[in-house]
Order: C-alpha cells, then sequence, then structure tokens
C-alpha cells in the first residue's frame, strides 16, 4: 500500500501535524492530484476551530489547491494524467439538486469543500470530483494558480458581477490576503479603485497594488472619506468585520452596493433607512464555480494580476499557518510540494 504525507487536525484546535496516510487509488468520476501548492486562506481557521457543521476529524485544511493530474478514476474522460488544474473552495457540485438544475452550481444543496468533505490540500496528494478542476494557464506557476482557487476567484467575480462600468469609483475594504487581489483586479477592470485599511503605513503598498485612492480608516470616518472623494458605486467588503463593513455604507453613491466575501458571524449594524433612502443593496457573494476559477485566471494572465505570495515546505504547514492566524502574511501563504 503506498502512502503520502498530509497535515492532520486531530480535533478541533488542535495542532497541526504532518503524517503518513495511505494513497488510495479514485473512485468513479475522480480524480488524483500530486499537489504541488496549497494556499493558506483565513476561513482555515474556521475549519482548524471546527466551527463547521458536520465535520469529521482528523481534518486536512486545505481549499486552494494546484497541482497535476496523477491518476484518473473511472469515467474521467475529459483530462488527462500530467494536466495542470486548481481546485478552490467549490469542490464538487451534485448535478442533481434545484440550484444544479438551474445551472448555480455554486450553490449546490450538495457542494462539497476541501477539508470539509473530503481531505484538503495541505498534503502531497487528493483526490477531488472531476468537476472541480479548472485548467491552469501556462504563464501561472502552480504557485501564483493556487490561491486563485479561492482569493482569486471571490475577489474577481464579487466585482465582475456589481453593477459598476469601468471608470466608476470602486473601493476595496481591507489590504490583505483577499484585498489585495480586490486592488488589483479593480484597477485592473478600469475603476477608479479606493483601498481602505488601518494605519497610513499601508498606503505606499496599496498605491503599489493599483489604488488611486488610500483611506486610513482609524485617521476618521470612512464613509464622510469616501463621500470626500465623491462617493463610490461599490464597496468590496474583505474583511470580517461586519462594523468595518457597515462603516463605509453612507458613502455609497446612491444605487450603490456593498458586496460583502468575508465571513463574520456578526450582524451587520445598518438600518433599512440606510438602504431605502438611496436604494442602497447588500449582497453576500459567495466563491466561484471551475469555470469561474478559469476565467479569474485567464483575466489575471492578460492583465497582469499576481498573487503576492509567501511560500513554504508543506513540513512548515504549522509554522505557516500561525503566521496566516497572527496576520503577519504577505499576503497569502502557500505551501509547496
Amino acid at each position: 500500500m503506498s502512502t503520502h504525507q498530509a497535515v492532520h487536525v486531530e480535533s478541533a484546535g488542535a495542532a497541526l501535524k504532518l503524517v503518513d496516510v495511505e494513497t488510495d487509488a479514485p473512485p468513479r468520476d475522480h480524480v488524483r492530484l500530486a499537489v504541488s501548492a496549497c494556499g493558506i486562506c483565513g476561513t482555515d481557521r474556521a475549519f482548524v476551530g471546527g466551527a463547521f457543521p458536520d465535520m469529521s476529524w482528523p481534518l486536512t485544511p486545505g481549499h486552494e489547491i494546484a497541482g497535476t493530474i496523477a491518476e484518473l478514476g473511472p469515467g474521467v474522460d475529459n483530462y488527462a494524467v500530467g494536466d495542470r488544474v486548481a481546485v478552490g473552495w467549490f469542490g464538487g457540485h451534485c448535478g442533481k439538486c434545484v440550484p444544479c438544475r438551474g445551472g448555480d452550481f455554486i450553490h449546490c444543496e450538495n457542494m462539497q469543500v476541501p477539508s470539509w468533505q473530503y481531505p484538503g490540500g495541505y498534503a502531497e496528494s487528493v483526490t477531488v470530483p472531476a468537476n472541480a478542476l479548472a485548467r491552469i494557464p501556462d504563464a501561472l506557476s502552480l504557485a501564483e494558480a493556487a490561491p486563485m482557487g479561492c482569493a482569486g476567484v471571490t475577489t474577481y467575480h464579487a466585482l465582475r458581477e456589481t453593477r459598476a462600468v469601468p471608470g466608476d469609483r470602486v473601493a476595496i475594504l481591507g489590504v490583505g490576503g483577499l484585498g489585495h487581489l480586490g486592488v488589483q483586479f479593480a484597477h485592473a477592470m478600469g475603476f477608479e479603485t479606493v483601498a481602505i485599511a488601518r494605519g497610513a503605513d499601508k498606503a505606499e503598498a496599496a498605491r503599489a497594488l493599483g489604488a488611486h485612492h488610500y483611506i486610513d480608516s482609524t485617521a476618521g470616518e470612512v464613509s464622510r472619506a469616501l463621500r470626500g472623494l465623491g462617493g463610490v458605486s461599490v464597496v468590496l467588503g474583505t474583511v470580517g468585520n461586519a462594523k468595518a463593513m457597515a462603516e463605509t455604507v453612507d458613502g455609497l453613491l446612491p444605487r450603490g452596493e456593498l458586496i460583502t466575501i468575508a465571513v463574520s458571524a456578526e450582524p451587520l449594524p445598518i438600518s433599512p433607512m440606510q438602504l431605502i433612502t438611496r436604494g442602497l443593496s447588500v449582497t453576500g457573494h459567495a466563491s466561484g464555480t471551475a469555470r469561474d476559477i478559469e476565467e479569474t485566471m485567464r483575466f489575471a494572465v492578460q492583465s497582469g494580476v499576481r498573487t503576492r505570495i509567501e511560500q513554504r515546505p508543506l513540513d512548515q504547514a504549522a509554522e505557516a499557518y500561525t503566521a496566516m492566524e497572527q496576520g503577519r502574511a504577505r499576503y497569502r501563504m502557500v505551501l509547496t510540494v
């Protein structure tokens, strides 16, 4: 029986440990990947902490996976061994539920997420449904491609689903693992881009990423600063802080949109009056399908958008995870095999 190395979390809140596990052949309609890279996402904290329902232990985290196909399961005829592919938060859909029958795969009632419904990518090998695969363009390295499966597609797809058009003013709340990509994508899409973050020291980095304006959220009222720029059509909330997201609402133009992509269990402190008087909308945006990931990577190649990554070998997964947890990553930790 062959084996591979994978990170295990034995129970909620336990330490990350590298162990040997059995390598099984992929079942029907699945493939086995030789993992080359896996991004460490902020949502991994919720998995390690046991915050999602119906979790099983031990758990292998990781839903920003890039690698090559090592083995095909029965029924898979549209991929070949050696193909370079990525798998993100969208880890497969059932094709049978009502959302799937309507083509809304990202809201599949039985959607599978790596590390939740099956072992994730902090490993040398991972087996995934074939319908979760996104082909990686040759111009992207595997380490660059890995975060595109979650951080990349979430920011890109959220922005292109808004009503904003090139030339409109768009604000990105947060310049971290998600936000640094949001700023780049917004600039590349032709938006007048506003970056919002804590501290004047982040201004230079935000402008280097493509921001035309920078707002230090600690220096005054954020919505007033946005109005001082003329207001914004869209705010993309990339930090999991409900209060910070709500504080941008009064800076939206009429019919403006607050798009929330960062997870927070706290309610948004926004009144109906704020929404009604200017026809505002607040939308929660999930990640994106395998096809959306492919389109994200194609646009990144075309526009020059890249994830800023810090690479660590798999045996340093615990240290890399801690760097993410403590906010020391600039901007995405990526485990490499």
